[in-house]
């Protein structure tokens, strides 16, 4: 990837959660690409490697990285990455709050251990990665958080999984109004299925199916298809958006 002509955001610092791998990379390395220094997060020894990977790629980009880990469920690991981040850097100026978890499951067969840890990372876990952007993030910040189109969608096996996201819409409301007077905007980005891994591991050849039929385009998003409305949020030029869950899905229409 080549640099960006702007290079928009050269002496600003993202965060951004769950950035080994799929999304959160490409998140990663778009910022970079543009000038911004980037925190990339992990949460396992399994991504380890993957983590110091995006950091190369973000390197490459003539930007700067810091690898942070930590189960984000646990606030002291969460106030951790974001005082590494600070000591590194000095500021933060873009978070994301990408990390997540998912589960396709009938409602009735959902253990409270998977109610539990799907709301740990889903729902509390970016909850308290906002509280402490809030309390550091630059004037005229940015917080992009990651929901998902099944918000908006009418379907089963999935309620966890949405259930857990669905807050996120309140507390980007929430945190918008709050902090709204230092020009910070907040916004949560609902993709639809993408072409990742962490969609894959849920689905079989028949779901896959169905599930590109639900778009007029007829197919799975792709993490390309995503990148530019992130890009366009990290941006000055995103100043008037603010508060708003943005579905960005192809059409994706449940039935």
């Amino acid at each position: 990837m080549e640099n960006s002509a702007a290079n928009d955001l050269k002496g600003k610092v993202a965060l951004v959660t769950g950035s080994a791998r799929n999304m959160g990379r490409a998140f990663a390395v778009a910022l970079a690409s543009r000038g911004a220094d980037v925190v990339v997060h992990h949460n396992s020894d399994s991504s380890a490697s993957d983590a110091e990977e995006t950091a190369q790629l973000v390197q490459q980009q003539g930007s700067k990285a810091l690898i942070v880990s930590g189960d984000l469920s646990q606030t002291p690991a969460v106030r951790a990455i974001f005082v590494a981040a600070m000591d590194a850097f000095g500021r933060i100026d873009i978070v994301i709050n990408n990390a997540g978890v998912v589960l396709k499951k009938p409602v009735a067969d959902v253990s409270e251990e998977e109610f539990d840890t799907l709301f740990g990372i889903n729902t509390k876990a970016p909850f308290f990665v906002m509280q402490e952007a809030a309390k550091v993030i630059s004037d005229n910040g940015r917080i992009i958080n990651i929901g998902t189109s099944l918000l908006g969608a009418t379907t089963g096996l999935y309620g966890l999984y949405a259930g857990s996201k669905a807050p996120l819409e309140d507390f980007t409301r929430a945190l918008a109004k709050e902090i709204g007077d230092r020009g910070i905007t907040v916004n949560t980005v609902s993709p639809g299925p993408i072409d990742t891994p962490f969609f894959h591991g849920e689905e079989n050849e028949h779901s896959t199916a169905l599930l590109k039929s639900m778009s007029p385009l007829g197919r799975l998003g792709e993490i390309e298809d995503i990148v530019p409305l992130i890009d366009f949020l990290a941006s000055e030029e995103s100043r008037w958006v603010t508060a708003q869950t943005l579905f960005i899905n192809g059409g994706f229409v449940a039935r």
